[in-house]
């Protein structure tokens, strides 16, 4: 043997510690590398499928002569922006509702979580802070990432699931067709992080968890009101079942006070006590009229046909219905049934603006449910060639609907 050879075997030698064999060292260090990639797994399989979509945004804004900047704050995203910066009282008069009116509470129909978050994180450099167009991308994005662990964590918990269901779960969530507003100035990413965070206490029976997050919920969308349905109706039954349960008790009364809490105060600052749901319909035509607006809508989009997005609405409302009875019939945990069952017919029993239609049905991510429960049965080849072609027709649908289409999402 010679010299350099002993030299090697003695530094290899040293390496590792007299009392552990060199086959337990890689063992045990091979283990911490797959404990890592599996904690960042939902982060990363959100964040990919996110940066897909903005590439895709990228080329169809120099398409289309338009900035990726423009596109990702446009819309209700100047609303948001805008409270954020000066408050409720301080939004630009050159921000009106649908119809190019304006009033002084016109900006009540836009809920505080969201903004309010931008509001602080921006502050957080101190008196320049970082700009609220980049405090808002920022809480999107992390409220993203903080969904997928969620997510990740529902998919476990689901009769049938495992924890490729909750990866698979992820992927969908971040490459649903209107997912371009999970990197926008929206407060759909938050809502969602929430939400699911609200649902997986739920089916742990964190009851706090569950009616924290629930209520937290409520400053940020009207949405609000399906997860409060779900939470406040688990808890209540637990209750019923175990009198002495504090914490169900707890959860179940605190999960709607952020939704009626804001709903009172506008109501205050209106003078109306439907406040709120008024500004709506002064403002955006929105209103309850049991669906026949949309079923007007779908006619007329599947009859004239011109519309990309229109149509694609139809059928992304179609398909959401079918996922609901598969959900049912499944025997999916009832919770995230009633979840999904009422964040459809909030959005599909309103009138008002047809084509958000589709991204108002963002946070009914529990419907994703068996989809990923199917992809799971199969091949990792077959699921991750699926989802790597909805992710690049998703990603080209967002990028269209924010480029190419000249309404509001």
């Amino acid at each position: 043997m010679s010299a350099t050879d002993v030299t090697r075997a003695e530094a290899e030698e040293s390496s590792v510690p007299d009392d552990v064999p060199v086959e337990s060292s890689q063992r045990e260090h091979g283990w911490t590398v797959r404990r890592v990639g599996a904690l960042l797994a939902p982060a990363l399989i959100f964040l990919g499928i996110r940066e897909l979509g903005l590439l895709v945004l990228t080329w169809m804004a120099s398409r289309n002569f338009g900035s990726v900047s423009e596109a990702l704050r446009s819309w209700d995203g100047q609303w948001f922006l805008a409270i954020a910066g000066g408050g409720y009282d301080g939004v630009p008069e050159g921000l009106v509702d649908a119809f190019g009116q304006r009033s002084a509470e016109t900006p009540l129909a836009f809920f505080p979580g969201y903004p309010m978050v931008v509001r602080w994180f921006a502050a957080v450099d101190g008196p320049g802070g970082i700009g609220l167009v980049t405090s808002a991308l920022t809480v999107t994005i992390v409220s993203g990432v903080v969904c997928s662990y969620a997510l990740a964590r529902l998919g476990q918990h689901i009769r049938g699931g495992s924890r490729r269901t909750g990866l698979i779960l992820v992927a969908l969530f971040a490459a649903t067709p209107m997912s371009v507003v999970l990197s926008m100035a929206y407060s759909e990413a938050m809502f969602c992080a929430l939400a699911a965070w609200a649902l997986v206490g739920v089916l742990e029976k964190r009851w706090l968890l569950a009616g924290v997050c629930c209520t937290l919920a409520g400053l940020v969308r009207s949405t609000g009101a399906a997860l409060v349905l779900a939470v406040a109706l688990a808890a209540l039954l637990v209750v019923i079942r175990n009198p002495r349960s504090w914490r169900a008790w707890l959860g179940g009364a605190i999960a709607p006070l952020g939704l009626v809490g804001y709903l009172v105060w506008v109501g205050t600052r209106t003078g109306e006590w439907n406040g709120w749901f008024a500004l709506q319909e002064r403002g955006w035509g929105t209103g309850f009229d049991g669906g026949a607006a949309t079923l007007r809508f779908s006619l007329d989009a599947l009859a004239d046909a011109r519309s990309v997005l229109e149509v694609t609405t139809v059928g992304l409302i179609v398909v959401a219905l079918v996922l609901l009875v598969i959900m049912i019939v499944r025997k999916v945990e009832w919770p995230l049934i009633a979840y999904s069952a009422a964040v459809l017919a909030m959005d599909l029993t309103s009138n008002g603006l047809m084509n958000s239609k589709a991204r108002l049905m963002v946070p009914a991510f529990t419907l994703l449910i068996p989809i990923a429960l199917a992809l799971a049965k199969r091949r990792v080849s077959t699921f991750v060639v699926a989802l790597c072609a909805l992710a690049v027709v998703s990603s080209w649908f967002g990028a269209y609907a924010l480029t190419s289409w000249g309404y509001a999402i």
